[in-house]
């Protein structure tokens, strides 16, 4: 649809039109998979925003962006749902490359409002004059980052709106006093009349000297904290309005309106429903906040049932330690089931701590449970990790405390695109002095590792992919810094990391049919590097690593450092976009047959050369 027509539509005609989006979205994401029930729930809002706004002078900047779908319909991309986050596709998430109508892109919690500063600041500092606004989840509030935005924001005065889409809930249910704040936002209905009874009744009162002028404004500021919960809002120097009914189309163009003349920081509290209009999404709008493809009358997933993954595996094994280990406690940030917590949660509540979208905190909160004499399991997707480097050095590698940090989906991650991807663990822990770095290659090997990393009395990683785990017989123990060897050969030695096992096997196997002879290691720990192994690596004359990272920064750049044969096989120096794990793999030469081909070219180009 053209968005001039869609201001030429009135309120009924919208909400038919909010009725045709939802149809359409629950169909085509059941076919592809992709983020439903965030965004069943901003329909209405986004109809209304492009009603009143005229994007893209105007720049709407959406947090985290898993929301933005209704967004992309209405600026011309509804044809290309049918690729919605398949390589080469429609990203999952706001990209500027993608349309001029995504003002920033978004993958992230918690960062629109300091990039909707800046875009408003530089329209400011340009003389111009169109509108800035940030839609920010309650979820998304969980986040410090947020509040750092806001209090610059409102220090600064600049004219920018924030949306607070309040649905409470993130992608796990929120937790925290923010939670508490904003439930009591939406549950004091009678809060608006009693500000306005208050603000009338101490403007008739007959002002009389100093003193009661000085009372007046005390009684006025008790009568604020106790009856207006915005007060935090504009406390941070934003003009509050709301709540109002983020699914009433006709109330929010008729505030967007009025609020959008106003000068200086705004922030509209709209209340909707995560999942709106599909029922199953509403009972459970955790299970539909990230889906595979599913069937529309059940909701059912449609995907056949595979082996268990590692986070299956992980969520196993860490109840079974803490039945037995009452010091272990978990950690999440807004992500209890996606890292496999959530039994842990049920089993072990008082244990349990999910700090919401605050990974710096989540880090350090670890840190002083470690120091009060825990042992802290942190759970965190790989690329979310990110976002706590600094306590992770500071706080918890300084002190060498032993917290055990499981980075879930690392490496190729599947379908979220450049955002997502875990592929830097290696490189921005690597480096840190004191850090174990493990990685899993099956379901034993996983369970064996944790159980090595709760003996230890220093921080140690594991990182594993989001796929399944191999079901393979742990021949070996694991030790502090031994490899495991799989497959003696000679002359052309290949060393892989972690979830490159099965790969690897088919490599030595497309080489043998070539008539080499390989051996094939099983690196295990990323750091420290294996003494025994990499004096075994002196005897070859050609040395491959094969890892789900980066070249740069990761496995075979250490190995490099130590033998000189070594040539590192990963991830080039560029940002993954979406796709499966398998066609990454193959896009950029990391499938079997590539590398085998790879190889085979090194080392008849070595022979030349001799």
């Amino acid at each position: 649809m053209i968005l001039e027509e869609l201001k030429q539509l009135n309120p009924k005609a919208l909400d038919k039109l909010a009725e045709r989006i939802r149809k359409f979205l629950i169909r085509s994401i059941s076919d592809t998979g992709g983020h439903l029930a965030s965004n069943l729930g901003v329909v209405e809002l986004t109809l209304a925003l492009h009603a009143v706004l005229n994007s893209p002078e105007d720049k709407i900047v959406w947090d985290v962006g898993h929301q933005s779908y209704v967004h992309k319909i209405l600026t011309d991309r509804k044809d290309r749902f049918h690729e919605l986050r398949k390589l080469d596709g429609l990203s999952g998430f706001p990209k500027p490359h993608e349309s001029e109508h995504d003002a920033f892109g978004t993958g992230h919690s918690s960062t629109a409002i300091s990039a909707a500063l800046g875009l408003a600041t530089a329209r400011d500092l340009r003389g111009e004059n169109h509108k800035v606004v940030a839609v920010v989840g309650d979820g998304s509030m969980t986040g410090g980052l947020a509040y750092e935005g806001l209090n610059n924001a409102g220090r600064a005065g600049t004219d920018i709106l924030v949306i607070l889409n309040d649905n409470e809930m993130s992608i796990s249910q929120n937790v925290g006093a923010i939670s508490r704040h904003l439930n009591e936002i939406r549950t004091a209905s009678s809060y608006l009349g009693a500000k306005n009874s208050v603000r009338n009744a101490l403007s008739n009162l007959p002002v009389v000297g100093g003193t009661l002028s000085k009372g007046i404004e005390s009684v006025k500021d008790f009568v604020r904290y106790a009856v207006l919960p915005s007060v935090l809002f504009e406390e941070l120097g934003f003009k509050y309005f709301g709540l109002i009914d983020g699914h009433d189309i006709a109330s929010l163009i008729s505030t967007l309106k009025k609020i959008k003349k106003i000068k200086g920081p705004v922030l509209l509290h709209v209340h909707t429903t995560k999942g709106k209009g599909y029922i199953q999404a509403e009972h459970s709008p955790s299970s539909f906040h990230g889906v595979g493809k599913f069937n529309v009358e059940t909701g059912k997933p449609t995907t056949s049932i595979k082996l268990p993954s590692y986070t299956d595996i992980f969520s196993r094994a860490i109840c079974q330690k803490a039945t037995a280990d009452k010091s272990i406690v978990a950690i999440t940030a807004a992500m209890a089931d996606g890292t496999g917590l959530e039994h842990f949660k049920h089993l072990f509540p008082d244990r349990f701590f999910d700090v919401g979208i605050a990974e710096s905190h989540a880090v350090t909160f670890a840190a002083g449970l470690a120091m009060g004499g825990m042992r802290p399991v942190v759970a965190i997707y790989s690329s979310f990790m990110q976002r706590a480097y600094d306590q992770v050095v500071h706080d918890v590698a300084i002190q060498k405390l032993p917290i055990v940090f499981m980075l879930d989906r690392a490496g190729a991650v599947p379908e979220d695109g450049e955002t997502h991807q875990g592929l830097y663990d290696f490189a921005y822990f690597s480096h840190i002095p004191g850090i174990m770095i493990l990685a899993p290659s099956s379901a034993t090997e996983l369970e064996a590792m944790f159980t090595f990393a709760l003996q230890q009395n220093s921080p140690v990683v594991i990182r594993y992919p989001k796929d399944t785990a191999p079901d393979i017989p742990l021949l070996t123990p694991i030790v502090l810094g031994k490899s495991e060897t799989v497959v003696k050969g000679e002359n052309i030695a290949i060393v892989f990391v972690g979830a490159m096992r099965g790969i690897s096997l088919e490599i030595v196997e497309k080489l043998r049919g070539k008539g080499y002879n390989p051996s094939l290691y099983n690196a295990r720990f990323v750091k420290p590097i294996s003494p025994d192994l990499s004096t075994q690596l002196t005897k070859y004359k050609y040395v491959f690593t094969i890892e789900d990272a980066t070249k740069i920064g990761g496995y075979g750049s250490m190995l490099k450092a130590i033998n000189s044969n070594v040539y590192t096989l990963g991830f080039p120096d560029s940002f993954i976009e979406a796709g499966t794990r398998a066609e990454l793999f193959n896009r950029h030469g990391l499938d079997s047959t590539s590398l085998a081909e790879k190889i085979e070219q090194i080392y008849k180009e070595s022979l030349t050369h001799d």
